[in-house]
């Protein structure tokens, strides 16, 4: 028996020390923020890669993986080096490490035994160009590629050249219509393989529009050329503004260690060049003719769960040397740090924060928070700031006597400091939209400024190629003292909820409500249960229905109703009783929905999509109903399914994807889910995903209409159909709503029961999905409504304490959240 167990807790041990990944959708990041210019070598079962430093110094971070998915840094390169260092190549021959890099107009190499160092100092090729590529011939020759197709043949021992630069390769001539920086032959990576040497190299510009980069390749059986393009070119490339990465480009290729090949490239998250580029990885196949290409899927990646992924990039200073998270801006100072007693000691510089000493690390989420506690002495500034370059910055510093407060590089606002030289500041980047805050005690917080936007701060305005980095800031004559900096995504979780929000209309406004529960079984709605925004003002029909709340995974609130007006002839809005015919389109017939988009859920942005004008094809539906959002983990982009029917069919479930900014659809609508029986209705579909299953609670019109729920293990079909009723109402039931209780295994399934007089919400709670409690109604049982009746189509999501107070404050509404 003691064996038994013992052989247990070992498969036990093994299990959590490894994991088969399910094969995804690609192109996926393997590190989020700013990590342009990958290179990537592996050797034996290790894989390393670095990046292009820029301006940032010590500059070359360089990672470590055993998966190709976890990433640890374990050191940087080199301290200093002249101007702007870029686009790297790694590469190992002979048992040495070698770092190929431009820099000052020149091309440079270091060298190591060890890839944790110690680094030889920077040599200079005295070679013109970007962006090198190493490679070796057959014959042992080693040469070095540079941008515009040029090579030199390099020494023996690599560090230095023999012969002259000439030209080789022209590159590959991509379409004349498409939409580029410039031609921009650039990024040389070499190959070798099956009696081909193969070069991977970028065209098209690395920034500019959307469909600006890309990947091509061309191979040759001498490693000086002549070359030949691929049939297959470009390898990747951004085709169109609506991929969830733009910029697509500056690859390398690396097979692993059971003999499958990938392409390691960067990108733009799309809306957020602010991050910078991004390192995706993608999976490629070799062709029976010898090229290589990308592919959707990949056999599943074994990842090793002891590797600790990506960078640590809050710091509590208790070390004796600054962190692997940290970089300077054009200079390398390491004499003006002191590490000490749990502090960071900074000696100031230059007199504006153009100028400043500056200490930065990479963001690595579209919303985050920084924080850190800052002293400092007399005639000295220090604070926050989140940083471009010289012309585009933004942050909170102070001198003692007044916050200042920098919106831009050219406009700041002074607020009197009632804190002294002693205090803490926070900065809140919601999605490009910052809140600045100060604080005595880092406990109760001030807002200094909010509404700040730093969406423009990036190449395609200040060029550079760098990223907006957050990091802390020292000027004047003095020092500054900094603990305890912290940084976290800004997206809530459910152990940071306080809260239940729920949003509705009502058939006698057509018009947007809202109410808040501290504990999820009494409701109260504000503004004194009037609407919060009324349909005629967002609606081509004067009236909305079926809203439904989401947070997205970047912590914004995305709200989607129905653009429709049952009663608009009633109202005066419609002189007939539906838009079009009712004998050719049906009931309630409408071809739009309403959008929004907030960060605060007060302030908020609108677009009102219509189907008939995404395509031809959608120009004969009879109705776009009760839509509702959620996130496709696998695809990284947000979902907006509802309902649909084509003219006076029976209505059925829909599925699109949809941009971030929550005003565009970003494919087309295909069906999501049927009704077992194709001529009865299925409509207002709620997904929640629970262990892993997709539970879709809907509506059948098969007889009395009521809830229903089919399962899925993917988010965008195969949903299993299921005869089973799971609402106990004898009455016509619709719009179902599934939410949990915070710290709670327990979910609640909401639905309308609009076949009772005066209609009323129906509640049933579960643990399983399989067997469910009756909760009764509202007002008759344990769900409570306070100052409204008669909700229609609601939807609830969880706050945070500091949201629902916020949102209790506008609206004036008095309720205590713990």
């Amino acid at each position: 028996m003691t064996k038994i167990k013992s052989l247990f807790l070992l498969l036990s041990f093994l299990f959590c020390c490894t994991s088969t990944i399910i094969a995804q959708e690609y192109p996926k990041a393997i590190l989020s923020g700013d990590y342009p210019d990958p290179t990537i070598l592996r050797d034996g079962k290790d894989y390393y890669m670095t990046h292009s430093p820029f301006y940032y110094k010590p500059g070359f971070l360089i990672w470590h993986s055993q998966d190709l998915v976890n990433w640890e840094p374990i050191t940087r390169v080199i301290p200093e080096y002249e101007g702007s260092a870029m686009a790297p190549d790694l590469v190992k021959h002979n048992g040495k490490f070698y770092l190929y890099y431009p820099a000052a107009q020149t091309n440079w190499v270091v060298w190591a035994n060890d890839i944790k160092g110690p680094w030889s100092k920077p040599i200079d090729l005295k070679v013109p160009g970007i962006d090198p590529g190493h490679v070796v011939g057959k014959d042992g020759q080693r040469f070095l590629y540079v941008n515009e197709g040029k090579v030199i043949r390099l020494s023996d021992d690599g560090l230095s050249t023999i012969g002259e630069l000439k030209s080789v390769y022209d590159g590959w001539v991509y379409p004349k219509g498409w939409k580029t920086e410039c031609m921009c032959l650039e990024s040389p990576k070499l190959t070798y393989k099956d009696g081909y040497y193969y070069m991977t190299s970028a065209e098209g510009g690395t920034a500019g529009p959307a469909t600006s980069h890309m990947v091509v390749v061309a191979r040759s059986k001498n490693p000086t050329g002549p070359w030949e393009n691929s049939p297959y070119n470009p390898i990747v490339h951004t085709y169109s503004d609506r991929d969830n990465w733009w910029s697509k480009g500056h690859g390398t290729i690396i097979d692993d260690v059971n003999g499958n090949w990938w392409i390691v490239y960067h990108a733009y998250a799309n809306g957020y060049h602010t991050l910078g580029r991004q390192t995706l990885i993608e999976p490629i196949e070799w062709t029976s003719d010898g090229w290589y290409r990308t592919i959707k899927k990949a056999n599943p990646i074994v990842t090793n769960k002891t590797t600790k992924q990506g960078l640590e990039l809050s710091d509590d200073f208790k070390g004796s040397e600054l962190g692997l998270q940290w970089t300077f801006w054009k200079e390398y100072a390491p004499e003006a740090l002191t590490l000490k007693n749990k502090s960071l000691t900074v000696k100031a510089n230059g007199d504006s924060p153009d100028n400043a000493r500056k200490l930065l690390i990479t963001p690595t989420d579209k919303s985050y928070v920084t924080q850190v506690e800052v002293q400092f002495d007399k005639d000295n500034q220090a604070g926050l700031i989140l940083f471009y370059n010289e012309k585009a910055f933004s942050g909170i510093v102070s001198d003692g006597k007044n916050f200042t407060v920098y919106k831009d590089a050219e406009h700041n606002t002074k607020i009197p400091n009632k804190f002294g030289k002693h205090f803490f500041l926070k900065i809140l980047n919601k999605g490009n939209n910052c809140t600045f805050s100060a604080s005595k005690d880092g406990i109760k917080w001030t807002v200094v400024a909010k509404d700040i936007d730093v969406s423009k701060m990036h190449h395609n305005n200040y060029k550079g190629f760098y990223a907006l980095r957050s990091g802390l800031i020292s000027f004047g004559k003095g020092k500054s003292i900094f603990k305890d900096f912290r940084y976290a995504n800004a997206t809530p979780t459910e152990k940071d909820m306080s809260a239940y929000l729920m949003v509705f209309h009502k058939d006698e406004t057509h018009s947007l409500y809202m109410a808040l529960s501290p504990d999820g079984y009494s409701f109260t709605a504000l503004n004194d249960g009037k609407p919060i925004i009324t349909g005629d003002t967002i609606a081509s029909q004067k009236g909305i229905r079926d809203p439904h709340i989401y947070r997205g995974p970047d912590g914004a609130f995305y709200l989607a109703m129905t653009d429709l007006h049952v009663l608009a002839k009633r109202d005066g809005f419609r002189d007939t009783e539906w838009e079009r015919d009712k004998a050719k389109y049906g009931w309630g017939n409408n071809k739009g929905l309403v959008l929004m988009k907030s960060w605060d859920l007060i302030n908020w942005k609108r677009k009102n999509i219509y189907l008939n004008e995404f395509s031809a094809e959608f120009s004969e539906i009879g109705c776009a109903w009760a839509p509702e959002v959620i996130y496709d983990e696998n695809k990284g982009k947000l979902m907006i399914y509802f309902t649909m029917r084509f003219q006076n069919e029976a209505n059925k479930l829909y599925y699109a994807y949809i941009n971030d900014d929550f005003d565009k659809l970003e494919s087309r609508p295909q069906l999501l889910f049927e009704y077992a029986d194709p001529n009865v209705s299925a409509i207002d579909a709620d997904i929640t995903k629970v262990n892993g299953k997709y539970r879709m609670f809907y509506v059948s019109h098969d007889g009395t209409p009521g809830i229903k729920q089919a399962v899925s293990n993917r988010i965008n079909g195969d949903y299993e159909f299921d005869a089973r009723w799971y609402d106990p109402e004898p009455k016509p039931c619709e719009a179902p709503n599934v939410w949990k209780r915070i710290g709670e295994d327990k979910w609640v399934l909401m639905y309308d029961i609009y076949g009772i007089d005066p209609h009323n919400f129906g509640f049933s709670e579960t643990s399983d999905f399989e067997n469910f409690k009756d909760l009764g109604h509202f007002n008759e049982g344990v769900m409570k409504t306070t100052n409204f009746i008669s909700p229609k189509h609601a939807a609830v999501i969880h706050l945070t304490k500091e949201e629902a107070e916020k949102l209790a404050e506008k609206w004036k509404l008095k309720l205590d959240f713990k």
